[in-house]
């Protein structure tokens, strides 16, 4: 089976380049790891406006409110839409109100459009509130505003 001679070479392989070697056992551990980084984000969960719910929302994804909520919101991305209102607190890294919250709104980033209406505390640590929106309430920078929210 094995010997230390030469193995007499067929035409066909015959070439000026030697074959290509073989991959290594931990070649395809390497492709997991390459696919995990380029697996495409999911798409945001959207509550249309005929929808209300009452209970908590607590989600690692984005979330999108057209509808009424009445509960706390937990997410990575919120978004509450012009027609949409919430009566609970919003926590979020990034929280964007286009309609109305009724209740403390906590956010790394936090965004109020034109056509907010937001009757509560705001904690953050970036702010941004556009002329035309309506706020009542105070307003708090934190380094860490996610933290003194309470689970939902």
């Amino acid at each position: 089976m094995f010997t230390k001679g030469k193995t007499p070479e067929t035409p066909a392989s015959k070439s000026s380049t030697p074959a290509a070697p073989a991959k290594p056992a931990n070649a395809s551990t390497a492709t997991p790891t390459a696919t995990a980084a380029t697996k495409p984000k999911p798409a945001p969960s959207i509550l249309s406006s005929d929808l209300t719910i009452t209970g908590n929302l607590n989600t690692t994804g984005d979330i999108q409110i057209e509808g009424t909520v009445e509960g706390d919101i937990r997410a990575h991305l919120l978004t509450v839409g012009e027609s949409a209102t919430v009566k609970g607190e919003c926590i979020a890294d990034d929280v964007v109100v286009n309609g109305r919250v009724i209740g403390c709104v906590r956010g790394l980033k936090v965004r109020l459009t034109a056509s907010a209406r937001v009757e509560g505390d705001i904690i953050h640590k970036t702010i941004a509130i556009e002329s035309g929106a309506h706020f009542e309430g105070s307003v708090k920078r934190e380094d860490d505003p996610l933290s003194g929210g309470k689970k939902v």
